[in-house]
């Protein structure tokens, strides 16, 4: 399982909108800059497969990283410490 990260989120929408990582901010609106909702059920697909708890609906009612990655953080499931 791929652990899910702020940069990782972000490098995911840049690759659907063909976009540079680097050009898509925290607080940009991703509807506006040309996420559309077909890639949205995309990402939260990939997201879910990466341990996220997340719905599409969830992500489509504010579409912005910054808030994406306020909703995973919230609902990640802690992984078990290791034992040496």
């Amino acid at each position: 399982m791929t652990t899910l990260t702020l940069e990782s989120m972000r490098a995911d929408v840049a690759r659907l909108l063909h976009e540079s990582p680097a050009d898509i901010l925290d607080d940009d609106n991703l509807m506006d800059i040309g996420l559309d909702s077909m890639r949205l059920m995309k990402l939260a697909s990939l997201w879910r497969e990466a341990g996220a708890q997340v719905e599409f609906a969830d992500l489509a009612l504010e579409a912005t990283l910054a808030q994406w990655w306020a909703l995973v953080s919230r609902t990640a499931t802690p992984t078990p410490a290791s034992h040496p």
